[in-house]
């Protein structure tokens, strides 16, 4: 283990190794907002479960799922868990994802009504009864359409802020429609939301190959002498997806492809590709690079 007032060059270690941030280890709850949707179905759950799978998430986790849509325990369990991946019906892996079922519970809810947010605040209570220690850390997941980030935000802050522990937001992105709203929004989440609290993330960033891109450039001696205009003749980011825009309609509608693709995930592969070795791997530095 590193020790932290110790500055030097790790070489082999992708950047978010070295990110400082507090760990949680215990009483612990992760509120996925737009636990419904497409992203939370794709994305969100099936990560989690990894985490979960791998004993990485804090112990007694419990997760809870927000959203406008009316369901039962049993109808949310079915759709947290219809993308995870069990080719081999392999048993030990079926049990677990009963036991992540077991630990999930879902409330339904509106984005910009306060009444709602204390309904949710009810179960995370009941939730929370049950910690050994006083200690309460709330981790809220937006797996939502921009349009109602900022409702969400505030509905949060007002209702369901914990004053015992760790807050934290997960915003994903698109971050606005353009620079002004882009400005607008942060400017916005910031007065409710401290910066510490605040994490923006792209899941496209999560990637195998993106993440290899990082120690392809910066672990690889070889590589990282050669990485220049000198050297390289033309850089092709080429983007693949044998699928449509299947159950994304509204969303592309609103958006735009272009937006949603090459102004977030396409913009960051090529930042990723052409920035400068950032200072520290803390994520301040990578930003500032980017």
């Amino acid at each position: 283990m590193a020790h932290h007032g110790h500055h030097r060059r790790e070489s082999g270690l992708i950047p978010s190794m070295l990110a400082h941030s507090h760990e949680l280890k215990s009483n612990t709850l992760i509120v996925v907002l737009g636990a419904s949707g497409d992203l939370a179905k794709k994305k969100t759950f099936p990560a989690l479960f990894g985490l979960y799978r791998d004993d990485y998430l804090p112990n007694d986790l419990h997760i809870v799922g927000y959203a406008r849509t009316k369901m039962d325990k049993e109808e949310f369990h079915k759709r947290e868990v219809s993308y995870i991946k069990n080719p081999a019906n392999d048993e030990a892996i079926t049990k677990k994802i009963e036991a992540f079922q077991s630990i999930s519970t879902y409330v339904a809810g509106a984005y910009d009504k306060d009444e709602d947010f204390q309904n949710l605040e009810k179960h995370l209570q009941e939730i929370e009864s049950q910690y050994p220690t006083p200690d309460r850390n709330r981790i809220f997941y937006f797996a939502l359409p921009p349009s109602v980030f900022l409702s969400v935000a505030a509905g949060l802050k007002k209702n369901n802020y914990t004053e015992k522990g760790v807050n934290r937001i997960i915003v994903e992105k698109p971050f606005g429609k353009d620079l002004q709203s882009s400005r607008e929004m942060m400017a916005k989440l910031k007065a409710d939301w401290q910066e510490d609290e605040t994490f923006r993330i792209d899941h496209y960033l999560g990637k195998e190959m993106v993440k290899n891109m990082l120690v392809l450039r910066f672990a690889n001696i070889a590589f990282s002498a050669a990485w220049d205009k000198n050297s390289i003749s033309n850089v092709q980011i080429t983007f693949k997806e044998p699928f449509g825009t299947e159950g994304r309609g509204g969303y592309f509608d609103e958006f735009g492809i272009i937006r949603d693709i090459q102004q977030n995930h396409l913009l960051q592969v090529l930042t990723i590709l052409a920035m400068e070795r950032p200072l520290s791997f803390s994520a301040e530095d990578i930003r500032d690079e980017k």
